[in-house]
Order: structure tokens, then sequence, then C-alpha cells
């Protein structure tokens, strides 16, 4: 069974939140944009690097048009509700030895270890695949994310050219 036709259950997330979680299609664009919406502008700024109020097509399409192969797009929703909490990308290298990572969870969802759930989501995928090595890249301004990636097991060390990034690797005994 390949990615694109499992949709998956999470186990509740620490404060009980049920996840279901399958991956993203091309068709899935405005549900995106109406979810970044929904996430806080600081956040977005990290997620992309950039301060913007809105998230178009030019930053989702990298999220719908997926592979489900060295690329995955996963939608997490609440599965009380079937409301969008959370999106995650991996992004394999060709070989698929290095993959990078990135989460971003609805604002009015932080904080109930929906990041958690994801992270382990995106790891179980990297391992599944052969990956040997997951990194995060971060803004050093991200604390949030930093700390829940260090307490994954990720080591941070500085980005090459950008004192105000940190990359967070993880590796697996493949």
């Amino acid at each position: 069974m390949t990615v694109q036709d499992d949709t998956r259950l999470l186990a509740p997330t620490r404060s009980g939140i049920e996840l279901e979680v399958r991956a993203a299609n091309a068709a899935d664009e405005p549900l995106l944009e109406a979810f970044f919406d929904k996430v806080s502008p600081e956040d977005r700024r990290f997620r992309f690097f950039e301060a913007r109020e809105h998230i178009g097509h030019r930053q989702l399409m990298p999220l719908v048009e997926v592979d489900h192969f060295r690329s995955e797009s996963f939608l997490a929703f609440d599965r009380a509700t079937g409301e969008l909490v959370a999106s995650a990308l991996l992004a394999c290298d060709n070989p698929l030895d290095k993959a990078e990572i990135a989460v971003s969870i609805r604002s009015d969802y932080k904080g109930k270890g929906v990041g958690w759930a994801m992270l382990d989501l995106l790891g179980q995928e990297a391992e599944r695949r052969g990956v040997r090595e997951v990194i995060a890249i971060e803004d050093r301004d991200n604390h949030a994310a930093i700390e829940l990636e260090r307490e994954k097991g990720f080591v941070p060390r500085g980005f090459d050219g950008d004192p105000h990034l940190v990359v967070l690797s993880k590796t697996f005994g493949n």
C-alpha cells in the first residue's frame, strides 16, 4: 500500500486529540490556503521564511504537487471535528539518504501534542523509506520548534551562510 492510498489514525495526542492523517494532493490547495490563514503570522514566517499575510499558490505548490516517493505532504485532521489542524512535509534527496521536514500547526491546536505526533509520523515515514538523516531548518527565534525537535532527539548546528538559521538533525541506524 502506498502512502497516498493510506489514511492513518495516529494515537491520541497527549491532550486526547485523535488525528486522522492522509497524503495531500492537488485538490487540497484551497484547503491548505484556508488552513494557513489559521496559522499565526509568526508561524507562517517561520514556515516559509518570509512574512506573508496570506499564503498563495506559489508557496502551496510544493505541498500539493508531490511525487509520493521522494516527497510527501501530510494533512492531519482532528477526527472529532474533521478540521485540518496540521500540515507536514517530508522532502528527500535523490538517493533517499537525507530528508528535510517541516511542520505547521493551526494556532488553536498548538501545545496539544499535535507537533509531537507529526514529528513521530515524519520520522517513521523517513525510516520506512530508508532515510539515514532527517533535518529541520529553523529560524533561531522559533524557540518552541527548536525545543520540541531537541526533545525528539534532533541535534542543533549552525546553518552555513545564515546566522539567523539553525539546522537540527536526527540520524537513524539504517
